[in-house]
């Protein structure tokens, strides 16, 4: 109960605070040259799961990875009423803190009772393989990428 309760208020209070941030930021930035920060990729991202969930794109952000900031903030930058941010923030909160005081203490548990020597080297050497293939294919992209300049290049004859 006490982990849930450490995970609820974080959550509860992070997205919070990242509200607040993006209505400070929203605030501060009208009609300076910083505006197109407000208008990146991932706040667009954000902005767009906002329009089409409504005030549920809140407590469904916490159950997605990545856009949880961007979306939190977005509805402060958009202003959503706090009647409405506040309960939604709330479901989302316990929703998030349920799920890593269940699955997500399951798995670290689990991951504890592993022996961790092999682990570490085991993602060592998946680092190691993924830095090199991509490497590969950024070289042979380039590559691919000098012949198609060389190939649209009109003749200097």
């Amino acid at each position: 109960m006490v982990t849930f309760t450490f995970f609820f208020f974080g959550a509860l209070l992070r997205g919070n605070a990242t509200y607040w941030v993006g209505r400070a930021v929203a605030r501060g930035v009208e009609n300076t040259r910083y505006q197109r920060i407000m208008h990146g990729i991932m706040y667009r991202r954000a902005q767009r799961f906002i329009a089409r969930w409504g005030m549920l794109a809140v407590p469904l952000c916490f159950l997605t990875v990545g856009i949880q900031s961007a979306v939190n903030a977005s509805a402060g930058a958009s202003r959503m009423p706090l009647r409405r941010y506040l309960p939604a923030v709330t479901v989302g909160a316990l929703a998030w803190a349920l799920i890593y005081t269940t699955i997500g203490m399951a798995v670290f548990y689990a991951w504890l009772a592993l022996d961790w020597p092999f682990i570490v080297a085991g993602l060592l050497v998946i680092m190691v393989i993924v830095y090199f293939v991509l490497r590969y294919h950024k070289r042979k992209s380039v590559r691919i990428g000098e012949v198609a300049f060389e190939e649209a290049k009109p003749d200097q004859t």
